[in-house]
């Protein structure tokens, strides 16, 4: 049997609550599994919430899944399962099949369907293209309940249909190619920002309805803008109503506490050698690429799943067969995941959120690896924040900080993440970690941004930063919208919008962004200065780029750069333009090269390095 061999990847179509005809006769069908029960029926408003009036009939097929037809049970109706476990106990528990929940903090599970007349067929059958890996992928990460909120209601949420009417338009116009969703399934702690998930197969209903959820994604589809969503296939909450202990046994989780609780979270950790937890999970995955047409999705805390002594002291975890620290079956799973996804939806892309050194994260599985299609670059991450983060009269003891990142940029798929945790918890906004004074805060983040899109990788920027929100993110809350109007949050904005087209329309920028071929320093080594020149490069020689930080306020008149090619070379982008709030130290004419060897080429330009900026010539045609 599929589902006990856990190869049964499209468990949606069977459990869960199904409207049907049976008989001549409306109803709805529910199927469940609880192996461990000795009796299970369904309860609802539509029998005054009685558990021996609609008892559901265990399988003749040893597999633990108890079904059974309702009649007159329709579209709306809520409902839960009652189970008495082998155990003794007596349990009310929520669909984990649901498509639907109430709005916390009610925990029925409602009975509805994912149909919808999608009109994205145009954006379906091409997006292989906008998804490949060698084409332009920038990210900007949305938090749906405090993206924006009503202005005459702050405090309710825009629902899936309202967001649509003001995202879609405002991330078309910042030319962004796709939308990442903090985790949109049903999560009963709104705080958790939706990584404490019980309705894995439910958009949640703070914000409307499957379908309103479905309009959203079709006008960014219409839009031509992908959408990526947060999955958690890491953990889960200890609420009763949920999975936690399902039957009265530990039937989602892991038993042995040691690979079944996370200290960190205080979460429930998967089964994932069990084989009905390996479909179920594969299952949720390619129900949202399948009913809600997404682009991609990103795993959250894959770090956590990798290891089994993750955030656990001495004692408190148990080695693998071979003494080692991997869990083995988390690994296991993680590839077949992926083989999966990449088998049915070979057009979208899977992206880890991985922080350690394991080794082949974004490497297919038949050459060992685990088979993502990108991994997030989190040592860069890092190693940028805490450089940009020094005055800049420091920065050049620290130069190799900076440069670090290109040593290892190439052993995986890597994208680069300004995400939102590094916006709270006391770490600052993005503006609020850059030093000095008011001007050069503004001018060290467009700085680092720029650093960002001409850095090789995909991009991945969370809400606000794109115009400076000046505090952290604060979920309970719209973004800052208000600082638009001052001309310095608007400049980072704009600059953002340049650096999108710029990537977008510069094949140097994407089409090697995961190749070392793609890149090459012109000079790593002017650290006096902190003056830092790199080339990239895509197929045609061309198209390629050169690109000049200068990581301090002082100005460099007259700053010889060697160059790839002779000719005449033209100042495409430079973050320190009036219009983006900057002081106006820019190269307006072309500049002819000359015949005079430096940084080890044979041609050279000469330029002025406008101050805590970059600047990025092209090769006139």
């Amino acid at each position: 049997m599929l589902f006990k061999s856990g190869k049964h990847y499209k468990l949606y179509e069977k459990f869960g609550s199904h409207v049907i005809e049976h008989k001549g006769v409306i109803g709805t069908y529910f199927a469940v599994w609880a192996p461990n029960a000795k009796y299970v029926s369904v309860i609802g408003n539509f029998n005054y919430w009685s558990k021996g009036a609609n008892a559901l009939y265990q399988r003749w097929d040893s597999s633990g899944i108890w079904e059974g037809f309702i009649p007159h049970v329709g579209d709306g109706e809520v409902y839960k399962y009652f189970i008495n476990s082998n155990t003794g106990e007596d349990l009310e528990k929520s669909d984990p099949f649901a498509l639907r929940w109430e709005v916390p903090p009610s925990t029925a599970s409602i009975v509805t369907h994912t149909y919808y007349e999608w009109k994205d067929q145009e954006w379906m059958s091409k997006r292989y293209q906008h998804n490949a890996l060698d084409k332009p992928y920038s990210v900007y990460e949305v938090h749906i309940g405090s993206w924006a909120r009503s202005k005459e209601s702050p405090d309710e949420f825009l629902n899936y249909r309202q967001v649509a009417d003001q995202l879609v338009p405002y991330v078309k116009d910042m030319g962004y190619t796709h939308v990442e969703f903090m985790p949109i399934m049903e999560h009963p702690y709104y705080p958790s920002w939706g990584y404490q998930v019980v309705g894995y197969f439910a958009a949640s209903s703070r914000y409307g309805t499957p379908q309103d959820l479905m309009y959203l994604i079709e006008q960014l589809h219409q839009a031509g803008i992908g959408v990526i969503l947060d999955w958690v296939p890491s953990h889960f909450p200890g609420d009763i109503h949920a999975l936690y202990r399902f039957d009265g046994t530990h039937l989602y989780e892991h038993e042995d506490v040691r690979k079944g609780f996370h200290p960190d979270w205080k979460s429930y950790i998967f089964n994932y050698g069990r084989n009905e937890v390996r479909a179920f999970l594969i299952s949720n995955a390619l129900f949202w690429l399948d009913r809600y047409h997404a682009d991609g999705i990103r795993v959250d805390a894959v770090a956590s799943m990798l290891y089994l002594d993750y955030s656990r002291n001495h004692g408190e975890w148990e080695q693998n067969i071979y003494g080692g620290n991997e869990n083995l079956e988390a690994i296991s799973f993680l590839k077949e995941f992926n083989q999966a996804i990449y088998k049915h939806f070979p057009d979208t892309q899977t992206i880890a959120e991985e922080s350690t050194s394991f080794s082949g994260v974004s490497r297919p599985v038949y050459s060992g690896g685990l088979g993502f299609g990108m991994k997030w670059m989190m040592g860069w991450m890092h190693d940028t924040i805490k450089y940009f983060s020094k005055d800049p009269i420091y920065r050049k003891y620290h130069q190799n900080q900076i440069s670090f990142s290109l040593i290892y940029a190439f052993t995986e798929n890597f994208m680069l993440p300004f995400s939102h945790d590094e916006v709270v918890y006391g770490k600052g906004s993005m503006l609020g970690k850059m030093p000095g004074d008011d001007w050069q805060r503004f001018a060290n983040l467009r700085l680092v941004y720029a650093y960002m899109f001409t850095h090789p990788g995909t991009k991945l920027m969370f809400m606000g930063s794109e115009f400076a929100q000046s505090g952290e993110w604060n979920f309970q809350h719209s973004l800052d919208w208000w600082l638009l109007q001052y001309d310095s949050h608007n400049g980072v904005k704009e600059t953002v919008k340049a650096l999108n087209q710029l990537y977008k329309s510069e094949p140097a920028l994407f089409e090697k962004q995961f190749d070392g071929d793609g890149f090459e320093w012109i000079d790593a080594s002017n650290a006096n200065q902190s003056i830092m020149i790199y080339g990239r490069k895509g197929h045609d020689r061309e198209n390629d780029l050169v690109i000049a930080l200068n990581m301090t306020p002082a100005v460099q008149r007259g700053y010889r750069v060697g160059v790839p090619a002779a000719g005449t070379w033209q100042e495409i982008f430079n973050s320190d333009k009036h219009e983006y709030w900057g002081s106006g130290v820019l190269n307006g004419a072309p500049v002819q090269s000359e015949k005079n060897s430096w940084h080890g080429r044979e041609n050279s330009i000469v330029i002025d390095l406008p101050p805590l900026a970059a600047t990025v010539f092209k090769k006139m045609g």
